[in-house]
């Protein structure tokens, strides 16, 4: 499994708010248990308390995203030093039951960690997983949706650089937007210009008789 893998947590984390709409699905031990995916037996540390520890590591989270968003590199990074700092994890050499086409095992990186809680365990995978995003691809590649008042979290893995929006969903609502609006632009020169051409438009003078 690749390490960059792991970004996805924050992802996955930091987009369970909305803060825009006011929307929050963090709200029981079972949403925190969802965000582990597969990793069933992660999820089944999770407690009650975990959904108030969760929401705590989403703020930090998303405070990295802004900073990036922002263009504030050197704040991106400190936020997420910050927390690779506090939630520390074990890198170690896996082969799980999976076997390449010699039936060798098919060794690769995986991120063991040794939480006190739930909490700690997925913050530790979701630092490390952003913070090896970040350094393979750079500050800029962590991005908020551009469709407002969307502003999910997304990490841009385009060949030049150019995603705006967290789904395929928010930049079609964004272009539409967006054509709806240079339509009445359109619209008000063309009635502002018809007014000017009638304003401009000489009397006929009146004929005494």
């Amino acid at each position: 499994m690749e390490l960059a893998y792991y970004s996805d947590y924050a992802v996955r984390l930091v987009n369970t708010e909305e803060p825009a709409r006011n929307k929050d699905s963090l709200t029981a031990v079972e949403a925190v248990r969802d965000l582990f995916g597969a990793n069933a037996q992660a999820a089944r540390r999770a407690t009650d308390a975990d959904v108030t520890r969760f929401r705590s590591v989403r703020a930090r989270l998303r405070a990295v995203f802004e900073a990036a968003d922002g263009g504030d590199e050197t704040l991106a990074v400190d936020l997420l030093n910050s927390l690779l700092l506090e939630f520390p994890v074990s890198p170690q050499i896996s082969g799980h039951d999976t076997r390449d086409e010699d039936g060798k095992p098919d060794w690769h990186m995986h991120l063991a960690d040794h939480p006190s809680n739930a909490t700690a365990g997925f913050a530790a995978i979701a630092a490390m997983g952003l913070a090896f995003h970040l350094t393979a691809h750079g500050v800029d590649r962590l991005g908020l949706c551009e469709a407002a008042p969307c502003r999910n979290a997304y990490l841009d893995t385009s060949t030049n650089r150019s995603r705006r929006y967290c789904s395929d969903r928010c930049a079609t609502r964004a272009n539409v937007a967006a054509y709806r609006a240079r339509k009445r632009l359109e619209t008000e020169r063309s009635e502002e210009t018809g007014r000017n051409a009638d304003t401009a438009q000489p009397s006929t003078p009146s004929t005494d008789r």
